[in-house]
C-alpha cells in the first residue's frame, strides 16, 4: 500500500464532491466540474487516493460507440477514505466550519 497522502485543500474539495453526492459514484468529469480543479491536478490526485485505498474506481461498461462519447471512470469513497476524510474534517472544523458531509 502507498504511504498516506496529505489531506490538502484540493483533496478536501474532491472528498466534498464525492461524499456530497449522496452515495452516487461520480465520474472524473463530474468531480472536475464540482471542484473546478484542472485535469493535471485532479487526475494524479485521484490516482494517488486510489493507490492509498481512500477511493475505488471502475470503468463504465457501456459501449462508447453506443453512448457517443468516451467511456467514463467512476469514483467512490472507500470505508478507509471516509474515515480519513471525516477525521480531517473534524480537525479543520474550527477553521472552515462544519462540512455538510462530515
Amino acid at each position: 500500500m502507498a504511504s498516506e497522502p496529505r489531506f490538502t485543500s484540493q483533496a478536501l474539495r474532491v472528498f466534498s464532491a464525492i461524499m456530497g453526492a449522496g452515495g452516487r459514484e461520480l465520474s472524473g468529469a463530474d468531480i472536475s466540474r464540482e471542484t473546478r480543479l484542472a485535469s493535471g491536478t485532479l487526475y494524479p490526485m485521484l490516482m494517488r487516493l486510489e493507490q492509498c485505498r481512500w477511493l475505488d474506481s471502475r470503468w463504465e461498461t457501456e459501449d462508447p460507440q453506443v453512448l457517443g462519447r468516451p467511456r467514463r471512470r467512476y469514483y467512490r469513497v472507500t470505508g478507509l477514505g471516509e474515515t480519513r476524510a471525516r477525521a480531517a474534517a473534524r480537525e479543520l472544523e474550527p477553521v472552515v466550519g462544519r462540512l455538510a458531509w462530515a
